[in-house]
């Protein structure tokens, strides 16, 4: 298959200067590596953030940068294989692929131990120069890259939800849910919809999701959440008393990125509640940590990517046991990438906008 010399990439060269590029390189492919024609690339909260200037990315006061500029963003992307190393030989031209999001040195502690999410180098694809990401013609993956095939029939819209649904069920999964449990569930983006689909398999006793925009709760309830309420209109934490009892909820999962959530779920969960953490943050979260340990003695977690959840997401989605229908609610040519970010914001009503090729 003849690949070109050149394509159209969105490159960011730093915080304030992304560019889209109409003759950029196109990656070369080394012995274990796997070169994909991409056909779609979400823009996720992470890569908006990015964009922003977070300092989670580009460093500040309290962290390094983490970004190696230039680079091309997008991690939620998959395509079609056009050329693979001659080391490579569990996949073939013309194969559709997904690959997650981290590409593991497997050399670290933790890929020597199966925790290859939590790699120390921690390279993802989409910010740094050597792991470009889905906003472009053309991918690398590069050897080590932990690849998995997608149907042929999976329909596009369906497809660019694999890496925020993986992320979502990692994230679930973390919260252990039981079906005595009253989950509630902070924000309900394309990620938390996600969250929602996956959460409702869990059979918990009551799902309730908390959202500021009442199109999401809506699309929350048809993907299997037992209330939805909109803390800008009702006190949510009153009324989560009043439906336990005055104990608060058993499992709080927080998926907005918005530190009045994280303060809003430690004043509704019960003692001995779990209390899961999601989302990537453009600002300090302020909270008095004695309601951890004195008050109420939680469990607080973390979650990170998505390990080992593509083989059961991709098989789920393609079955619709996870729901995507409407989650992907716009999409633009690379040519219009920053209208693609800007419907990505939510500004318009979307939930998931992404770039097509």
């Amino acid at each position: 298959m003849n690949i070109p010399e050149t394509m159209k990439a969105v490159v960011a060269y730093s915080a304030d200067d992304y560019r889209l590029e109409l003759d950029y390189p196109v990656p070369k492919c080394g012995h274990g590596d796997i070169i994909i024609k991409t056909e779609g690339c979400g823009v996720c909260a992470s890569d908006l953030k990015c964009k922003h200037g977070a300092e989670m990315f580009w460093g500040g006061e309290i962290q390094p940068a983490y970004v190696k500029p230039p680079f091309i963003p997008g991690h939620e992307f998959f395509g079609r294989i056009v050329k693979t190393g001659d080391s490579v030989n569990n996949f073939k031209i013309g194969d559709r692929v997904a690959a997650d999001q981290i590409i593991p040195c497997w050399n670290c502690r933790y890929c020597n131990k199966g925790q290859y999410w939590m790699c120390q180098p921690h390279f993802i694809f989409g910010f740094f120069t050597e792991y470009n990401g889905g906003m472009a013609e053309y991918v690398r993956l590069p050897a080590g890259s932990v690849v998995h095939k997608i149907p042929d029939d999976m329909p596009v819209s369906a497809a660019m939800l694999i890496e925020p649904y993986g992320c979502a069920k990692h994230c679930v999964d973390r919260a252990q849910i039981q079906c005595e449990d009253i989950v509630v569930l902070s924000g309900v983006g394309p990620l938390g919809l996600g969250m929602t689909s996956y959460a409702r398999l869990k059979n918990p006793d009551k799902l309730i999701v908390l959202d500021m925009d009442d199109r999401r709760l809506e699309k929350a309830r048809e993907f299997g959440a037992d209330l939805a309420w909109n803390p800008g209109k009702m006190d949510v934490v009153a009324e989560i008393m009043k439906l336990t009892d005055g104990y608060g909820c058993d499992i709080y999962i927080e998926a907005t990125g918005n530190p009045a959530s994280v303060v809003q779920g430690m004043a509704m969960i019960r003692k001995l509640g779990r209390f899961v953490e999601f989302s990537v943050f453009g600002a300090p979260t302020t909270l008095d940590w004695s309601i951890i340990g004195d008050r109420k003695e939680l469990d607080v977690l973390g979650a990170h990517l998505s390990p080992y959840c593509y083989p059961f997401v991709i098989e789920k989605i393609a079955d619709n046991t996870l729901k995507t229908n409407g989650v992907v609610t716009s999409t633009f040519p690379i040519e219009e990438w920053e209208t693609a970010i800007e419907y990505a914001t939510g500004k318009y009503g979307d939930f998931k906008a992404a770039i097509v090729f």
